[in-house]
This record gives C-alpha cells, sequence and structure tokens, in this order.
C-alpha cells in the first residue's frame, strides 16, 4: 500500500476521471427537468444514477463487494466515491438553478441582443446610469451636405446620460432623438459600443424660411407702414387694397437699413488683442415707418398680398397666455414637470390609472399618456398603460423622484 498522501491523489485522480460523465448527464437532467416542466428531480435519485454510471466507467461499484471492502484500494476508491457523490450533486445543483433563471421564450434577437459593459454604469442615487459620449470624429451622411465645422465640434464635446438597464438599440434611438432636437438635424445614425461610446454620422439642419412654414403656408416680401417694435413672431393684420388678411411675421427690414447698410467688416485683432468682440444681433425689430416684411400666410392671402397696391399692417395683441399662468402658478407653489417612461415588470405596466392610483399613491398627476403612438390629454381612469407608454406627470421633486424610481 502507497503512503497516505499517494492514496489521497490517486482516489482525487480516480474520481475526476470517473465522475466527469456522470456531472454532465446529471447537469442534463437538473437543467432539462426543470426548464421544460418545472420540476426539481431529486438529488439522491441523480446521486444513485452518477455513482451507477461511474461504476460502469471506472468500476466504482467494486466498493460492494466484500472481497475488495478491506483491500489495499479501499482509501483511494472511497474517496474516488466520494469526489463522485459531490460532483454529481454539485453539477444537479447548478443545472437545475440554470434552467428555473432562463428565460422560457428564447428569439435569435435576444441571444444576440448587445448590452452595456458593467463596469461604464455609474450608480446614481441607487440607480444605474450611463454617460454617452462620442468617439471619433462626427461623420457626414452620404448624399447630404457636409456639417459646418463648428456644429461638428459642438456634437463631438457632447454628452448624454440614460438609465442603464435599456438596451443598446434604445440607447441608439434616445441619442438619435436627443441630436434631432437639440441641433435640427435633417438626419443622424448613432451606433453604440459596449462601453457607451457613440459613432455618429449626421447631416447638418435645413436652412432657409421653409423649415418656418407650417403645411399649406407661403411666405411672403411686401412693403408697409410698419408699427415701432414689430418683429419675428408677431401676429398682424395685413390690410391690401381695402380687404384684410391675418399673417405671421418671420422677418423685418426697415428701408433705410436694406438701402444704406454697407457689410461690416470683420474686427482685425492682430494688433489689439484687447479689443471688444461684438455681440451677436438679436432678432431686428422695426423702428417704425416704412418697411419690407416677410409674412407667413396661406396660399390665397400670399397671392392677394403679392398682387395689391397698397399694404397697411397691424399688430395683434396675443394676450396673456393661460397655459404658461398655469405653469407659473405650479411652479411658485413647488410643483414640476415630467416625463417618464413606463418599464416592463412595474406595478403600472398592464394596468389603468384608476386601478394604480397615482395620485393616492404617489402624490403626482398624470396630464397626459402616450399610449399606442398617440397623446391622450387629461386621461381618465379608465386610461390603459403599458410598459414602454410615455406619462407626463406633475408634482413635488421628491413625490416625482419617487414614481420616477418605482415606474421608469
Amino acid at each position: 500500500m502507497a503512503s497516505l498522501p499517494v492514496e489521497i491523489l490517486y482516489g482525487l485522480y480516480l474520481g475526476i476521471l470517473t465522475g466527469l460523465v456522470p456531472a454532465l448527464i446529471a447537469w442534463l437532467l437538473g437543467f432539462g427537468f426543470k426548464y421544460f416542466t418545472g420540476i426539481t428531480v431529486p438529488g439522491l435519485g441523480v446521486v444513485a444514477l452518477g455513482v451507477a454510471i461511474a461504476g460502469l466507467n471506472g468500476g466504482l461499484l467494486a466498493l460492494a463487494d466484500p472481497s475488495l471492502t478491506g483491500s489495499t484500494n479501499q482509501l483511494r476508491l472511497t474517496i474516488a466515491l466520494l469526489v463522485v457523490l459531490m460532483g454529481t450533486l454539485y453539477a444537479h445543483g447548478q443545472g437545475d438553478k440554470m434552467g428555473a433563471s432562463l428565460p422560457k421564450r428564447l428569439s435569435l434577437r435576444e441571444l444576440t441582443k448587445r448590452t452595456l459593459s458593467a463596469d461604464v454604469v455609474e450608480l446614481v442615487g441607487g440607480r444605474g446610469q450611463v454617460r454617452i459620449s462620442v468617439v471619433g470624429d462626427v461623420g457626414d451622411l452620404e448624399g447630404y451636405p457636409p456639417l459646418p465645422a463648428a456644429l461638428r465640434e459642438t456634437i463631438r464635446d457632447d454628452t448624454w446620460t440614460f438609465p442603464a438597464d435599456l438596451p443598446l438599440p434604445e440607447l441608439e434611438s434616445r441619442v438619435e432623438a436627443a441630436l434631432r432636437t437639440d441641433y435640427d438635424l435633417v438626419e443622424v445614425s448613432v451606433t453604440l459600443d459596449e462601453r457607451g461610446r457613440a459613432s455618429i454620422v449626421a447631416a447638418p439642419p435645413s436652412s432657409g424660411l421653409s423649415k418656418h412654414l407650417d403645411p399649406g403656408e407661403r411666405a411672403v416680401s411686401v412693403e408697409a407702414l410698419v408699427p415701432t417694435g414689430a418683429a419675428r413672431g408677431d401676429e398682424v393684420i395685413a390690410w391690401a387694397d381695402g380687404e384684410r388678411y391675418e399673417a405671421t411675421v418671420l422677418g423685418v427690414v426697415d428701408e433705410a437699413d436694406a438701402t444704406e447698410a454697407e457689410p461690416t467688416p470683420e474686427p482685425d485683432l492682430s494688433e489689439d488683442e484687447d479689443q471688444p468682440v461684438a455681440a451677436e444681433p438679436t432678432a431686428p425689430a422695426a423702428a417704425g415707418g416704412r418697411a419690407r416684411l416677410t409674412l407667413a400666410a396661406s396660399r390665397a392671402t400670399a397671392t392677394s398680398l403679392l398682387a395689391a397696391d397698397d399694404v397697411r399692417v397691424a399688430v395683434r395683441s396675443r394676450g396673456s397666455r393661460r397655459e404658461f399662468e398655469l405653469v407659473g402658478l405650479l411652479r411658485r407653489t413647488g410643483k414640476r414637470f415630467r416625463r417618464v417612461t413606463v418599464r416592463e415588470g412595474t406595478d403600472i405596466a398592464g394596468t389603468t390609472l384608476g386601478e394604480t392610483a397615482v395620485r393616492d399613491a404617489y402624490g403626482v398627476a398624470v396630464l397626459a399618456v402616450r399610449h399606442g403612438g398617440s397623446w391622450v390629454i387629461a386621461p381618465r381612469g379608465s386610461q390603459a398603460v403599458d410598459a414602454g407608454d410615455d406619462l407626463l406627470v406633475v408634482g413635488s421633486k421628491s413625490d416625482l423622484d419617487a414614481f420616477a424610481g418605482v415606474v421608469a
């Protein structure tokens, strides 16, 4: 008989060698039964099966033979048997656990879904967030004019923060939406890697008046007597050859400025670096008297204004904007507005506003719900809310934070 350490090593070697196949079968049994039927196979039965397979594989069942019980191989065979028992039991437990945690419905899209790396997630207020930054240069979109250098640099230095539990395709869509909103880009494409770095190609904003016109409107330029202070955005009444028309001011140029103004040379800072830099001009306003107006009006109105010999303009009063008064009142009482997106698995997903009792449970009021792609203003208690819907809510900052933490 060899020394004790050698016998132990022989036993471990024999147990590992003969226990691989039983452990694999035990894992398959545990996983398969739990995943497909939800039933956990008794560990004792799996262990007995594993020992039987090990006996066929390596002769460990010889321990049941009394003639070998007292032989010189008793120690190594006992250790090998214990290794097989523990390996089989462990593999069965791991298979059962994996069968319980693995989703029952898997698709190719879910298996190949890209996710963020865990080391780029920041914990803010107990919630995971990721900061998206731009990597490399912002590229030009094929078929569109190139981006201006200043705009390209501004986008390059921008960052965005989003919840870290969103999949990468959703994060890409949100960054694209933010770029379109912030920079008025015609088209943009964003690709994110697992570290939250964005590769961006974009087309510059559309220029000219067309983007300021509503569908069906036309821009028309007329000369008229204009009140002092008239500026872009004012709603006006234009009288043309005795007829009254309504329009909106898009631009004002005084006749004196149009005829006498000369291009302003750029300042030369080569000799005096302390010269002040001129501030950017604000939106022009009429000085009063005759001026050239650019108006936005319907097609019929634009045609009549162009054909008129004499045009006079009066600025209409907009009065007080009730919606602004309401927002100001709410803010003075400490209320804030927030837009949240309902996530899968939250308490409010798959219910109605009445069933959830949002106002009583969270202390916030739901002003609007985007459900099924369309907004519902002042929703009733029967309004359904599903995962992916957007809610516009109002409440105190603490209540909004608590509600967003539960819903979003």
